[in-house]
């Protein structure tokens, strides 16, 4: 059954990051896990502009999912390709078309800015690129290496954001994660089926060199261990258990 989402609002945002590179660390959060981190949090870290935010991540695959196949073999280098929108989208709301790869523990992300339209345009080879960037050629000669991309898997979540003041780490927490492989539409309703026991989430920890000491200390104190859970790999696990992958109608 599927679940409903808790915001739908949409973001009016800017663009803050076109590139990036970082590490990314994850880890599954208890209920109890999840309090005693907010509370260690403070003096440390403060939410972002944003505050909680809902997050739609629709992820394009080839038709044999390629991509999330070769993902889960873990190797040194993998990449993923995703349209992300803050909120539920409209069709003249700002998305971000966004490639995503990762390198021996690092997390390369290259992005642009477009509308559903455009990215829908784009993907089917009928244009070249949302802009004239070298991020667009770059996702350009991605779309062209694989072939055939199209919708696999939409992946949804509620993030609260928190940023460390005068700092380079960024804290992450996503509560109710969940998916679907129908109606994939970024403009449609913001639910679907839970990926994680009710009341867990996952923590991300986005950073440039190592963990804050008080940090590491909280972590260890609670027993919050990382983990490589991927959103799209575990929805891609469950499917693939029921042995039918769906697609939007």
């Amino acid at each position: 059954m599927l679940q409903s989402a808790t915001s739908t609002t949409t973001l009016n945002v800017e663009d803050p990051i076109a590139v990036m590179q970082r590490r990314e660390l994850k880890y599954i959060l208890r209920p109890e896990q999840i309090a005693l981190l907010r509370r260690a949090m403070a003096g440390h870290m403060e939410p972002d502009q944003f505050g909680q935010t809902t997050i739609a991540s629709l992820y394009y695959d080839t038709p044999d999912y390629r991509l999330i196949r070769a993902s889960l073999e873990k190797p040194d280098f993998k990449e993923k390709l995703r349209l992300r929108s803050y909120g539920r989208a409209t069709e003249r709301s700002p998305v971000f078309l966004e490639l995503k790869r990762k390198s021996l523990g690092v997390v390369y992300k290259r992005r642009v800015r477009t509308t559903v339209g455009g990215a829908e345009r784009f993907l089917r080879g009928e244009s070249g690129g949302p802009d004239d960037s070298q991020i667009s050629r770059e996702l350009a000669a991605f779309r062209n290496y694989y072939g055939t991309l199209r919708p696999s898997c939409l992946i949804l979540y509620d993030r609260t954001a928190y940023v460390e003041p005068g700092g380079e780490l960024r804290l992450t927490i996503d509560e109710n994660p969940r998916y679907r492989t129908q109606a994939l539409d970024l403009t449609r309703p913001m639910d679907g089926i839970p990926l994680l026991d009710e009341g867990c989430a996952i923590l991300e920890l986005k950073v440039q060199t190592a963990l804050p000491l008080w940090l590491s200390r909280v972590l260890s104190e609670a027993r919050i261990c990382k983990t490589n859970f991927s959103k799209y790999g575990e929805a891609y696990r469950r499917e693939l258990s029921g042995q039918v992958l769906h697609r939007a109608s």
